[in-house]
C-alpha cells in the first residue's frame, strides 16, 4: 500500500508518541498522529501531534496541541451533550457542511440504514469535495464554474458509470445541507453538473464488453477454484449472488438438508429464496467443514470467513485524519476471483464477481418466470403485480436454476441430480 494507507500499528514504531503537555490535558495522543479524546463512548478526533512524511510518521512542531486544544474547547459543549457541533463564524463552510453529513450518516451506518461500503463512498466524496474547494470555503460562495470544474477532474479519472455515481453523491450533500437548515437556498450547480446522458451510457457499455461468462469459461473457473471460492462461485451462478452476498451470508440462512437459501439481500432487505444444486451443495458442505474460527463475534454466524478469520468483504481503517478514521473497503472475494480469472486469462474490464449475477440472470429469462427470476435474485419490479403476489410456488424456483444447471452442465450426471 501507499504511505496514505499505512496502519496505526506500523506508524507507532516509527516514533513515540508526544506526553501530556500538562497534566489535566484533556486529550491524549494516538498512534495515528491524532490527538483524541473518548466522549459518550465514541473516540473523537481533534488535530495532528504528528504527520506522515516519507512513509514515517513524525512529530509536528510543537506537537499541535495548543489548535487540537482549541478545537476541542469549540466542540466540547455541543459533543458532552450528543449534539453535533454547530457551525461558527459567518457562514457555513465546506468543512461544515461535510462534517455534518458525515454524522448524520454515521448515524445510519450505526441504525443499519447504509452499508459499510456506502458510508465509505460518502467519506470519499466529502474528501474530495474538503480538497477541491478547500476547508474554509464558504458554501455560498461557490458558483457554477466551481462544480463544472469539479465534474471535469472527476470525468478524468473514472468512467461514465462512476462519474454518474459520483455526481449524485455530491448533490445527496448539498441537499442534505439544505433539508437541515445549514443552506438558506438550494446550491445552483449550473447546466454542465450532471449525470452523463442515457446514450453515453449504452455507449461506455458495449464498448466495455458484456459482462457475461460462458458455460465452458464458468467449467473452467469452477473446476480448479478451490475451497471455499468454489462455492462462492457456485452461489454466483445458482443464485445470484454477489460479492457482498457471500461475504455476509450467514449460516443460519443456509438449509444443506434439503437445499435451500432463504436470505434477504444485504442491500434492500427484499427476500429472496433459492433451491441449491447439489453441486452447490456439496461446495458448501465442504466450505464449512474448512471454515477458520471468525475473529470477530459479530462474525460467528457467518458461513464465510477468510483464513485469517475475517469478513470476505468489509472496511477496514487505513487512515486517521482530522475529519477521523478514513475507512477503506476490502473485497477479497474480488481480489481471489480476480487471481482465478488471470489464471485462466479469462481478466477483462468489466468482468469481476459480479459478472456472475448478470450471467444468471441472461440465462434464466430465457425460462420467461421472470417473477420466480426476481426471487431468487432478489429483485422487486414495483409493479401492483408485487403488492397483490403473496408466494410463489417452489417449483416454479427450481425450474429457473435447473434450467440454469442445465445450461451450465449441459450433460446430466447422476451427482448434479436433485429430485
Amino acid at each position: 500500500m501507499g504511505q496514505s494507507t499505512l496502519s496505526p500499528r506500523s506508524r507507532k514504531s516509527s516514533v513515540s508518541k508526544p506526553p501530556k503537555p500538562y497534566a489535566k490535558f484533556p486529550l491524549t495522543p494516538h498512534a495515528s498522529g491524532a490527538w483524541q479524546k473518548k466522549i459518550l463512548g465514541k473516540i473523537k478526533y481533534f488535530g495532528r501531534w504528528g504527520r506522515v512524511v516519507n512513509g514515517k510518521l513524525t512529530r509536528i512542531e510543537g506537537d499541535g496541541w495548543k489548535e487540537a486544544l482549541e478545537l476541542y474547547k469549540a466542540q466540547a459543549d455541543d459533543l458532552h451533550v450528543g449534539r453535533t457541533p454547530r457551525v461558527t463564524g459567518d457562514g457555513l463552510t465546506i468543512a461544515d457542511l461535510c462534517n455534518r453529513f458525515l454524522t448524520a450518516k454515521q448515524r445510519s451506518l450505526e441504525a443499519s440504514e447504509i452499508t459499510a461500503r456506502t458510508f465509505t463512498d460518502y467519506r470519499a466524496t466529502t474528501d474530495r469535495l474538503v480538497t477541491t474547494f478547500g476547508k474554509t470555503r464558504l458554501v455560498d460562495d461557490l458558483a457554477s464554474d466551481d462544480f463544472e470544474a469539479l465534474r471535469a477532474n472527476i470525468a478524468k479519472a473514472w468512467g461514465p458509470v462512476r462519474l454518474g455515481n459520483e455526481v449524485q453523491r455530491v448533490r445527496t450533500v448539498f441537499k442534505y445541507g439544505f433539508e437541515s437548515g445549514l443552506i438558506e437556498k438550494p446550491v445552483r450547480y449550473g447546466p454542465q453538473f450532471k449525470k452523463p446522458s442515457k446514450s453515453v451510457l449504452r455507449k461506455h457499455r458495449v464498448a466495455s464488453g458484456k459482462r457475461l461468462f460462458e458455460a465452458d469459461q464458468l467449467r473452467t473457473l469452477i473446476d480448479s477454484a478451490g475451497v471455499p471460492l468454489k462455492a462462492m462461485i457456485l452461489l454466483g451462478v445458482n443464485c445470484a449472488f454477489g460479492n457482498a452476498d457471500v461475504a455476509n451470508l450467514p449460516l443460519s440462512a443456509v438449509d444443506l438438508e434439503r437445499g435451500w437459501i432463504k436470505f434477504p439481500r444485504p442491500k434492500t432487505g427484499i427476500e429472496r429464496r433459492c433451491p441449491l444444486w447439489a453441486e452447490t451443495v456439496q461446495a458448501l458442505k465442504q466450505a464449512i467443514a474448512e471454515r477458520p474460527t471468525p475473529k470477530l463475534a459479530a462474525d460467528a454466524d457467518l458461513l464465510f470467513v477468510t483464513k485469517y478469520g475475517k469478513r470476505w468483504v468489509r472496511t477496514t481503517v487505513t487512515e486517521f485524519t482530522d475529519r477521523g478514521p478514513k475507512h477503506t473497503p476490502v473485497d477479497s472475494t474480488g481480489l481471489e476471483f480476480g487471481k482465478l480469472l488471470r489464471e485462466h486469462n479469462l481478466k477483462r474490464a468489466g468482468l469481476g464477481f459480479y459478472a456472475l449475477r448478470h450471467t444468471f440472470r441472461t440465462i434464466a429469462d430465457a425460462t420467461r418466470d421472470f417473477p420466480a427470476v426476481r426471487l431468487v435474485m432478489g429483485h422487486a419490479d414495483g409493479s401492483i403485480d408485487d403488492v397483490y403476489r403473496e408466494h410463489i410456488d417452489d417449483d416454479r424456483l427450481k425450474a429457473v436454476v435447473e434450467h440454469v444447471r442445465k445450461w451450465l452442465r449441459p450433460k446430466p450426471t447422476s451427482e448434479l441430480t436433485r429430485e
